[in-house]
């Protein structure tokens, strides 16, 4: 099958920190997110063999560019990490997509044959930077915005809770998702399947070298002894079908973290020591519903295999951020895709999910799962806030 864009664009290497909790004492909460990124580029740098003086950009995914994060963090990084001034950075904003899309727009670039070298980031210091913390209690959207939507945009609580009504998603249903993705995730870690992604950050007085999220001792008892947050009498009254089924258990957690990758052009194999792990075969970005929201990973994986010209059934593994476990559910009744090609090493509800650079981590478990059972083919997608969802395909070739 010929790729979707132009010139040939591969993935040489992806990796990430750990992933700590985003509060007070997490085991990255100390940490700066400059530094953290920085240490990230660092070290990839290392892995591959990467010459700095060959990068052509920088682009970064970060949703909160506020306080710590503000004033392009993809420079900052960039400069921090000991790379040549004359190394560009660019810092961008898709919400929970901002890794995804980064990565997009390098491999656009690439294709066009305007850069061969792109270095691709993503950060959150969520424990720092609290969501919405940018609005600084100011009006975001506008008279003419909310003329449309007179009634008002909801919080993606109330989202999830919409789709596991449409979807008919019972309390049970997510809470059994919820716990397989923190067993799915303990195995992964457990069996080494995660350490070839993961780079340790040392902070003087502890050294962050596993994700602090996954709960070894959840239950499916626990899980249900959980209260459904979002339910407020407004919104029961406004959406009297839901049933009040998404929790903090079967929801994302909040998280920090940060991670990197290398895209080239497939020519610059023939004059450097860098190797291919896989091939960007396209992309697809969709609008959808700002009410339902997270439903977007529905037309973004469509739309994507349609323009790839593959069925489903020919993919090997797909990593769908668990945002919430409604969203993962909907997307596979509409999708018709077995559990068992859906996240296997789990997601987000286990790992947390540190928006700026939370799709750094779904590449690296999709990329390191095809490795490990030899597939072919694997496609991620990320809903975004907003009603919006990125989708990417990827072929291996290590």
């Amino acid at each position: 099958m010929s790729a979707i864009l132009g010139r040939p664009v591969h993935v040489v290497d992806i990796l990430r920190t750990p992933f700590g909790r985003g509060r007070e004492g997490g085991a990255l909460s100390a940490a700066h997110p400059v530094d953290l990124l920085a240490h990230t580029f660092q070290a990839l740098q290392e892995r591959t063999g990467l010459d700095p003086s060959t990068i052509d950009d920088v682009v970064v995914g970060c949703v909160q560019q506020v306080a710590e994060q503000s004033g392009n963090i993809a420079r900052h990084a960039t400069l921090a990490a000991g790379w040549p001034e004359s190394v560009p950075g660019m810092t961008l904003d898709r919400k929970c997509g901002s890794f995804q899309q980064a990565l997009t727009d390098a491999s656009h670039a690439v294709a066009a044959g305007t850069h061969d070298v792109v270095v691709v980031g993503g950060v959150e210091m969520m424990s720092r930077i609290p969501m919405r913390m940018n609005r600084l209690d100011r009006d975001e959207l506008g008279t003419r915005f909310r003329a449309r939507y007179p009634e008002g945009l909801v919080g993606q609580g109330i989202s999830a809770e919409l789709i596991a009504s449409r979807w008919e998603l019972d309390r049970g249903d997510l809470d059994r998702f919820a716990l397989q993705s923190h067993h799915r995730a303990a195995h992964a870690r457990d069996t080494g399947l995660l350490d070839a992604q993961i780079v340790p950050y040392d902070l003087g007085d502890h050294v962050a070298a596993v994700d602090e999220g996954i709960r070894d001792e959840s239950t499916f008892e626990r899980l249900s002894a959980l209260r459904a947050p979002f339910r407020t009498d407004i919104m029961a009254e406004r959406f009297p079908a839901i049933q009040w089924v998404v929790t903090a258990g079967n929801s994302s957690q909040i998280t920090d973290g940060a991670a990197a990758a290398l895209v080239v052009a497939e020519d610059v194999f023939d004059r450097t020591r860098l190797r291919s792990r896989a091939r960007i075969v396209g992309h697809s970005i969709v609008g959808d519903d700002p009410i339902m929201m997270l439903t977007g990973v529905i037309p973004a994986t469509r739309r994507l295999l349609a323009r790839a010209g593959l069925d489903a059934a020919e993919i090997d593994v797909f990593e769908v951020n668990e945002a919430f476990a409604s969203v993962v559910l909907a997307w596979q009744a509409e999708l018709g895709v077995e559990d068992a090609r859906v996240n296997p090493w789990g997601g987000a509800i286990a790992f947390g999910h540190p928006v700026g650079a939370s799709g750094g981590r779904l590449l690296a478990n999709l990329l390191g799962h095809l490795d490990e059972t030899s597939g072919r083919y694997g496609l991620w997608t990320m809903c975004e806030s907003g009603g919006m969802a990125n989708a990417t395909l990827l072929e291996r070739t290590s």
